[in-house]
């Protein structure tokens, strides 16, 4: 009797960063035309909008940036993306 378990893989509509990236960019665009045109919370609010883009841009670099390694077949790619 074995102890291990198969689990299966997720398909990969749920593995795909691509849709949280974009429904996460359009929210912080949103925020931040909503708080630079209404002046709701100040300029803490804004710096704050601001930030979740760049934080966003960065992370949709990252992204781009493994998938071309992965493409490559570069040793230090990450694993699981397609």
């Amino acid at each position: 009797m074995s102890d291990e378990v198969d689990i299966p893989e997720l398909p990969r509509v749920l593995r795909a960063p691509e849709p949280v990236i974009v429904v996460g960019m359009l929210s912080w665009v949103v925020a931040t035309l909503v708080v630079a045109l209404t002046d709701i919370g100040g300029d803490k609010a804004l710096q704050i909008c601001l930030v979740g883009l760049g934080v966003g841009l960065l992370g949709t670099t990252i992204v781009i940036v493994q998938k071309a390694a992965v493409r490559r077949g570069a040793k230090g790619a990450q694993v699981g993306l397609d």
